[in-house]
């Protein structure tokens, strides 16, 4: 059993913290709001006020936050886990970030003596709690070894993708094909209600054909329902949309469906749905087509 400390406790990073409770480990949170880190207590994990106060004593450091400028900052600096965590520790970011960050991230923490792998995640907030999460791993092969068994207390497809930074260009390929199928069942569902047809057996059939996917089975009965709540903001798919071009942009890699699916997650942004789930591109469509959405 390792002494994690697990830095972000939220949508995401509070049930996977959890789980590394329920599986033996020691885990120590920290968090900017009380009421996650509160609820990791009562789980049986501890609280610290500090990055540095939770990595001094830490095996293996988990940070599951929004974006790379948050990874960095929680990494560098004179109270950052590099300069506070003992050497030989692992750094294990989960967080959906730049890959060339990613990859500076692994040079610098390696001068620290710390080890530094990505392994960003998919399956959103269900994926987090049912624990069946793919994850997305870059960095050195042992490395990837040694932490397996605490990637498989959080989810059940675990796959090495190559040197660092690679989990993270994996990532922003899982979130360009997302994005651009929530898109494609969004119009869909405006196209079925246009004709008037019964919506949830057309989503039942479709969903039992080459049309199926994931996003239907998982999405299909919210969007009919209008429901978006948020399991992954249009905020953080915006902001992952950007990363997939921009390093798209830097290879010569043509996106071009990618590129216009990016301008309606940003437009939907634009209009106020930012905080709402990733399946309001709904929404847009509805816009789009000269209705309100409800």
């Amino acid at each position: 059993m390792s002494t994690i400390a697990f830095i972000g406790l939220g949508i995401m990073g509070g049930p996977m913290a959890s789980h590394l409770v329920a599986a033996g480990h020691t885990v120590i949170g920290v968090n900017r709001s009380p009421a996650p880190l509160e609820k990791l207590v009562a789980a049986g994990g501890k609280g610290a006020e500090s990055v540095a106060e939770a990595v001094q004593a830490a095996d293996v450091i988990i940070t599951m936050v929004p974006d790379s400028p948050d990874v960095q900052g929680i990494a560098l600096g004179e109270d950052g886990i590099y300069a506070n965590a003992p050497a030989g520790a692992i750094h294990i970011d989960m967080s959906s970030i730049r890959p060339d960050v990613s990859a500076s991230l692994a040079v610098t923490g390696r001068e620290h003596g710390i080890r530094v792998v990505d392994a960003p995640v998919s399956g959103g907030e269900t994926g987090a709690v049912e624990a069946t999460l793919s994850i997305m791993v870059g960095g050195d092969v042992a490395d990837f070894e040694e932490v397996r068994p605490i990637l498989e207390v959080l989810g059940s497809t675990i796959v090495h993708v190559g040197p660092a930074g690679s989990g993270q260009t994996v990532k922003a390929a899982n979130q360009l094909i997302v994005a651009g199928n929530i898109e494609l069942v969004a119009e869909a569902i405006v196209f079925l209600e246009a004709y008037g047809v019964d919506t949830q057996a057309a989503i039942a059939v479709l969903a039992g054909g080459l049309a199926g996917s994931r996003i239907l089975d998982r999405k299909g009965a919210s969007m009919l329902a209008r429901r978006f709540e948020p399991g992954f903001r249009i905020d953080l798919h915006h902001k992952d949309m950007g990363i997939v071009t921009d390093a798209a942009r830097a290879k010569g890699a043509a996106i071009p469906l990618g590129a216009l699916t990016a301008q309606l997650v940003g437009a939907v942004r634009a209009q106020g749905d930012g905080g709402l789930d990733h399946s309001a591109l709904l929404r847009g469509v509805e816009r789009l087509s000269g209705r309100t959405p409800a």
